[in-house]
């Protein structure tokens, strides 16, 4: 990973991507929803503090793990502006979503355990369908392969 001086306060594009493995490109669609910052140069070059290295590792991190986009710029505006977040402000941060990710795992372990169930049972109408169908609910409603929604009628 390229090593970028002390000295230096602000990163360019360049910098920042080669820094924390991020593209370009991903770097302008992160700045473009808000989740860093730049500032502009008299010649209209982008600017970023050196925090901005930790928060696109945070950014990524969240992605990784499946966190929205706009989750994670929720938790981002509650980071200090004025200076780089601390161990405790990503603490803070990623226990927010500690629910989230339970719930998530409690849905991947329920898939697990009944995914070949679902690979053969072709019909979201069959009560044995417990990952998109839990107690035959759709076939209370219709029988058939797909699920078709009625406007006008819950």
């Amino acid at each position: 990973m390229p090593q970028i001086s002390e000295k230096i306060h602000e990163l360019t594009v360049g910098q920042l991507a080669a820094r924390s493995g991020a593209a370009v490109s991903a770097l302008h669609f992160y700045e473009s929803k808000g989740l860093i910052s730049s500032r502009r140069t008299a010649g209209n070059q982008r600017r970023y503090a050196r925090d901005a290295l930790r928060r696109v590792a945070f950014i990524r991190a969240a992605q990784r793990v499946g966190i929205p986009l706009a989750t994670i710029r929720e938790a981002l505006a509650q980071l200090p502006e004025e200076r780089t977040p601390t161990r405790e402000d990503w603490a803070r941060l990623s226990e927010t979503w500690r629910s989230e990710l339970d719930e998530r795992i409690k849905q991947l372990n329920r898939l697990r355990d009944h995914l070949t169930d679902c690979i053969g049972c072709g019909c979201l109408s069959l009560d044995t369908c417990v990952l998109s169908n839990p107690g035959d609910a759709f076939g209370e409603r219709r029988a058939g392969s797909r699920l078709l929604v009625d406007k006008g009628r819950g």
